[in-house]
């Protein structure tokens, strides 16, 4: 017989939820089984399944060690190997949620299985501080809450606990912080755009329209242009993100005929030469600089009208120097 007691990140949810977390290579069918068999009980009782878990309860599973570990993939730290870490550059943290600065070049979520992205190093950051351990990596992963493009920069959220990741995923779906990017396009915008266009995803790039086309899964996207200084045929762009959907600022950007200087995917930029050749610039320059909470409730209402700010790159603020001054 193995014994779980359900810690803060494992409580909140239902029992065959977690079940399936630490049997991970069982299917429904055989959980929903034991249950009925009373082979895994909650609290010495038989339960049905739909229980919503507690901190302290402790679910007993009475299989033998070779069943279990027959239904079980452990989870690990996935770091791949010491030259793949990733030193963390924290804005913000405390015991539920953590900001850092994401720097270019490395994935939100890892793509391809041997990735090591910002969610894996928030897990060695964890692991290393000793506020998370193999054990509880089995039935809670800690997790990033808002996605950047590999090549995009600043700030990245972290849910460090269930009730964090819950609630700042109920904070970005219901639009309560508000995500201002800048970067530097192309042409001198003199006035602010408020543009509002249609989305729709195809494979590893977007199409922008102005009008929703009649074929096609399209969605509505929503973008602030702000002009901060504009010279020599380039403007620094404050960018206020309504919605977020993939590449939305870098594809809305050329759509309007004010690419993002570095953009390749969806701008034939024969510029982007001269800064690659001058700065080493090989990437679209864009940075997540500002989050600001406002109307928050619940269990981080400590957030409201918290906001939180990191600074651009040096590459970015070498060229926007060069540029502008």
């Amino acid at each position: 017989m193995q014994e779980i007691i359900v810690d803060r990140n494992e409580a909140d949810q239902r029992l065959t939820k977690l079940l399936m977390k630490y049997l991970n290579q069982a299917p429904s069918s055989f959980i929903y089984k034991m249950l009925r068999k009373k082979n895994i009980k909650l609290n010495g009782m038989k339960a049905k399944g739909d229980e919503l878990l507690k901190k302290g309860d402790a679910i007993q599973l009475y299989l033998s060690d070779e069943t279990i570990s027959g239904f079980r993939s452990e989870i690990t730290s996935e770091r791949q190997s010491p030259s793949a870490h990733i030193k963390l550059k924290v804005i913000y943290e405390d015991e539920h949620i953590l900001i850092a600065d994401k720097p270019v070049g490395i994935l939100s979520q890892k793509a391809e299985a041997f990735d090591y992205s910002m969610n894996e190093a928030f897990i060695d950051y964890m692991l290393e501080k000793g506020e998370l351990s193999q054990t509880q990596l089995q039935t809670f992963k800690p997790s990033i809450c808002n996605r950047l493009d590999r090549n995009t920069s600043g700030l990245i959220i972290c849910g460090k606990s269930l009730s964090g990741s819950q609630g700042m995923n109920s904070i970005i779906k219901n639009r309560l912080v508000d995500k201002y990017y800048t970067t530097i396009i192309h042409g001198e915008l003199t006035e602010t755009i408020d543009s509002r266009c249609y989305h729709i995803k195809d494979g590893t790039k977007v199409h922008i329209y102005d009008k929703k086309p009649s074929e096609g899964n399209a969605v509505e996207i929503h973008t602030i242009f702000e002009p901060v200084r504009a010279a020599n045929g380039y403007t620094l762009v404050r960018v206020t993100l309504i919605t977020g959907k993939t590449h939305q600022i870098r594809a809305q950007a050329a759509h309007l005929g004010f690419p993002i200087i570095g953009e390749r995917k969806y701008h034939n930029d024969t510029d982007s030469i001269n800064f690659y050749k001058k700065y080493g610039l090989k990437y679209h320059l864009l940075h997540c600089e500002s989050l600001h909470f406002h109307d928050i409730k619940g269990s981080l209402d400590y957030l409201n009208n918290r906001k939180f700010i990191c600074e651009k790159p040096k590459l970015f603020q070498k060229i926007e120097r060069d540029l502008f001054h």
